[in-house]
């Protein structure tokens, strides 16, 4: 299960939780602008728009997790089990691979704007990257400083949502988690009124009874509720340093502890790792379930003219600042 997120400041930033119970070893990847892709239904593409991200780096391929572009483009792509299917191959369309529908998009389109042209002509095909690694079942959150949308490959088609929360999490269907969000339109920053009643002299006795009833548990449902919630009402100040603690604080709300997801007998889920983009300036912050400390990637300081994949290795173990 993971949870993905946009936020406004001065700046443009995207980002995401992923939970699951172990990791495949992943690194912070960088894509120059030189690095021949070669799709599978799709031909090559030996030069385009660098890109940085989380991936697990197969067979000198990176497999984004997710990911921005040098133009100020976000992708990530988040489980949907159960409901994700991958059309066959067929002649009239650009047939991707659900593997390779991040470095595609974000290797050629340096706004929402053009990723939806680019996706009026797409099908998400069934091809998988090998027998190691079969199809995931994902669905994905695309996002420029101007707006988010939703793409969800089914079995009755590719649906393209426009996603006015700029908010991700797994199932249901996107159109499912935006309608119940009708449940939840009483909740309020602000302290409650009385309107229970005149006759009764009901008052707030604690602070934050606004969100009374805000979701709690660890469902992607509940999940997506609560940080559409939390990113519509948070609020920082412009700077860097503000806008990213933010954001970790946003995404923070729907942070697993080990021990609260048992998935299999003595095995849990749990956030392996946050991340948070500066999509405006190309910087990776991160953090992890055993590294708090906020630790950065930045794209600009690489030769992006390269041809060589770029990758750093994830910072793990607790990183504690000792003051006397």
């Amino acid at each position: 299960m993971c949870t993905a997120a946009t936020y406004q400041t001065k700046d443009f930033y995207f980002g995401r939780t992923l939970d699951y119970e172990f990791s495949y070893g992943d690194q912070i990847a960088i894509t120059p602008r030189n690095y021949p892709f070669s799709f599978r239904h799709a031909g090559e593409m030996n030069t385009h728009y660098a890109i940085i991200g989380m991936a697990h780096v197969a067979g000198n391929y990176p497999l984004y997790y997710d990911a921005i572009n040098e133009k100020g483009v976000g992708m990530a792509g988040l489980n949907f089990v159960g409901n994700a299917a991958y059309a066959d191959v067929t002649s009239d369309r650009d047939n991707i691979a659900q593997f390779e529908f991040i470095p595609w998009i974000l290797s050629q389109c340096a706004t929402l704007s053009e990723v939806q042209t680019l996706l009026e002509r797409m099908t998400l095909v069934d091809t998988p990257f090998s027998e190691q690694f079969p199809l995931a079942q994902l669905h994905w959150i695309i996002s420029d400083q101007t707006g988010s949308i939703t793409v969800e490959s089914m079995a009755d088609g590719l649906h393209i949502y426009e996603n006015p929360v700029g908010v991700l999490t797994n199932n249901p269907p996107f159109p499912q988690q935006m309608f119940q969000l009708n449940n939840f339109m009483h909740l309020s920053p602000k302290q409650p009124v009385n309107a229970f009643s005149d006759d009764l002299a009901l008052t707030a006795y604690s602070r934050g009874m606004g969100a009374l009833g805000l979701p709690g548990d660890l469902s992607s449902a509940s999940r997506f509720v609560r940080v559409a919630f939390t990113k519509m009402n948070a609020f920082s100040g412009d700077s860097e340093n503000e806008s990213v603690s933010q954001f970790f604080h946003i995404l923070g709300s729907v942070d697993q502890q080990r021990g609260c997801c048992e998935v299999a007998d003595g095995k849990y889920e749990i956030t392996l790792y946050t991340s948070c983009c500066n999509v405006t300036r190309g910087i990776y912050y991160y953090t992890t379930y055993e590294n708090h400390q906020i630790s950065a990637v930045d794209m600009h300081r690489e030769n992006l003219d390269g041809d060589a994949l770029i990758c750093y290795p994830v910072i793990q173990g607790e990183q504690i600042n000792y003051q006397n």
